[in-house]
């Protein structure tokens, strides 16, 4: 059998620009940074008391407000990615989770997903499993500058298999059911039944999501 010359091999390594050189530089790049990444954030967590499962992965490190008597809990198998290199739509900052009043509570189911995200609770955010958030989404439960209104804070609930595109808003109060898509630069202002695909500003129902299935 006759061996494949020199000039083949070197055309193979070269092809596209040595792409795959490129690619597997980065692939490693990203490796080394969830390892570090990890060995951070857990080290964070453990002094601002968040609660991390196990097998969760972040790609730069979040950052974390706990207020007093607060509770921020993610569940296990969860990925962050606060790295601007690591997702190619390109993040406006990292993932910030921050609770803000004594009491407040984030949690956050199994297998959730999400870059760049903005979670800010006075009273309650709650994930559901296998929830995916796309880059710069913010999802906020109260007004804010509570000096200067008499608003309160109205508890937020996104349940399972729950899909939100990039730089949407999701408002206080605002329950999406189970298996929905909330189209990219959303601003979610009602709650949104399950199996259904939203979007818009506001955010209305546009069609139904059939034939989901998640093992």
């Amino acid at each position: 059998m006759q061996t494949k010359g020199f000039k083949y091999r070197y055309n193979q390594l070269t092809e596209d620009n040595c792409s795959w050189l490129v690619h597997w530089f980065i692939r490693k790049r990203h490796e080394c940074l969830r390892i570090v990444s990890g060995v951070r954030v857990k080290l964070i967590a453990r002094i601002v008391g968040v609660q991390i499962g196990r097998d969760s992965v972040f790609y730069g490190v979040p950052y974390f407000f706990r207020a007093p008597k607060s509770t921020i809990s993610i569940g296990k198998n969860c990925a962050f990615r606060s790295d601007k290199t690591t997702n190619l739509i390109g993040l406006n900052h990292k993932c910030i989770i921050a609770t803000r009043t004594e009491g407040a509570i984030i949690k956050m189911g199994t297998n959730c997903r999400m870059s760049g995200v903005s979670l800010g609770a006075w009273k309650e955010i709650r994930l559901g499993n296998n929830v995916l958030i796309g880059a710069n989404t913010i999802i906020i439960d109260g007004d804010g500058h509570n000096d200067r209104n008499n608003s309160h804070a109205k508890a937020i609930i996104i349940h399972d298999n729950v899909w939100i595109g990039a730089n949407c808003t999701i408002l206080k109060g605002i329950e999406i059911g189970k298996n929905s898509i909330i189209g990219a630069n959303s601003v979610v202002t009602k709650n949104i039944p399950e199996n259904v695909i939203a979007v818009g500003n506001p955010c209305l129902v546009i069609g139904k999501r059939i034939n989901f299935t998640r093992s």
